[in-house]
């Protein structure tokens, strides 16, 4: 059966992986590349517990990281909203061109 295998798995997370740092490079809205960054730590995490799970099935180090991933992930998005929120304030415009104009 193909879902016995890691192989699969390992796709789907280099896929996931891939698809976040494309649409980092390829967005342009704030909110779009924090969407990018979201997709790259969910990668991240579901490599590790597929790491840990059929590597090392007795322990959980895998699980307990991607646990961290995903409280760091949700931090990082709650404190960059509320940014992307001020900076639409500001500016009117989520476009990152417009953080251009923040240098100091």
């Amino acid at each position: 059966m193909p879902w016995e295998r890691p192989e699969v798995f390992f796709y789907v997370s280099l896929l996931l992986l891939g698809m976040g740092i494309l649409g980092l490079i390829s967005r342009r809205s704030l909110i779009g590349m924090l969407v990018a960054v979201e997709l790259c730590l969910n990668g991240a995490g579901l490599n590790f517990v597929l790491l840990q799970k059929f590597y090392q099935p007795s322990s959980p180090h895998g699980e307990v990281f991607a646990l961290f991933i995903m409280g760091i992930a949700a931090s990082e998005a709650a404190i960059a909203l509320g940014i992307v929120l001020l900076f639409f304030r500001r500016k009117a415009t989520v476009e990152e061109r417009a953080l251009r104009e923040l240098k100091g």
